[in-house]
C-alpha cells in the first residue's frame, strides 16, 4: 500500500509562499494608502498590477489544488477543527479572487485607467457609474478588512499548532522537502502502530 503524502506538492508550496509574500505586500500597501497620502500614487501604481497578479495566481492555485493529492490533517485535529480549517481556506481563496475583481470593477465604474505596466492597460469590465463606484469602493474596503481578519486567524491557528500542539502541521507546507521521522512512519498505513489504532477504533 502506498504511504500517505506528508507534504503538498513542490509547485503548490512555491505558489503558497509566493502568494503569501504578495498578499503581505498588498496588505502593507493598503494600510499605507489609508494612513498617508504622501506616496499615494506610487502605492496605487503597485497595488493595481499586484492585485491582478494575485487574481491570476489564485485561479492557477485553486485549479492545481483540485488536481493534486493533498496531505491529510494531523491526527490531533478533530473533525470539527478540520471543517473549520477547510471553511477558512475556502474563504481565503474566495476573498483573494473576489477582492481584485471588485477593485477592477470599482476602477472601471469610475473610468480610472487600470495600468499594469507602461502602456499595458486592462479594459473596463463595468459601465461608468459613480454610484456603482462608491458601492464597490465600500465593498472593497469591507472585504479587505474581512480578509485581514481571516489571514490573522489562519496565521494564529498555524502558530498554535506549531508552538503549542506541536503536531507538525507546518511541515505540510514548508518550501523544503521534509523527511519522515520514526513517529511519522509509525502513523502511516501499513505500519503496526497504524493498524493497531485502526483496529482499536
Amino acid at each position: 500500500m502506498p504511504t500517505e503524502r506528508r507534504q503538498f506538492t513542490l509547485f503548490m508550496r512555491l505558489l503558497h509562499w509566493t502568494m503569501a509574500a504578495m498578499v503581505l505586500t498588498m496588505l502593507c500597501i493598503g494600510v499605507a494608502m489609508v494612513a498617508s497620502l504622501a506616496h499615494y500614487h506610487v502605492l496605487v501604481s503597485i497595488h493595481r498590477p499586484l492585485g491582478i497578479a494575485i487574481l491570476v495566481l489564485v485561479v492557477v492555485r485553486f485549479v492545481n489544488r483540485q488536481l493534486s493529492p493533498l496531505p491529510p490533517f494531523p491526527d490531533t485535529m478533530s473533525p470539527a477543527e478540520r471543517r473549520v480549517a477547510w471553511a477558512s481556506e475556502l474563504l481565503m481563496y474566495s476573498l483573494m479572487f473576489v477582492l481584485p475583481l471588485v477593485g477592477w470593477g470599482m476602477l472601471s465604474a469610475a473610468r480610472y485607467p487600470i495600468v499594469l505596466y507602461g502602456p499595458l492597460h486592462l479594459p473596463p469590465i463595468l459601465p461608468q457609474n459613480i454610484v456603482l463606484y462608491w458601492v464597490l469602493r465600500k465593498a472593497h474596503t469591507i472585504l479587505a478588512y474581512l480578509f485581514i481578519l481571516t489571514f490573522l486567524a489562519h496565521f494564529g491557528a498555524i502558530l498554535f499548532h506549531t508552538l503549542i500542539v506541536r503536531d507538525g502541521i507546518l511541515r505540510r507546507m514548508v518550501p523544503w522537502k521534509v523527511r519522515a521521522t520514526a513517529q511519522t512512519l509509525l502513523r502511516e498505513p501499513g505500519s503496526r502502530d497504524f493498524v493497531g489504532r485502526v483496529v482499536a477504533r
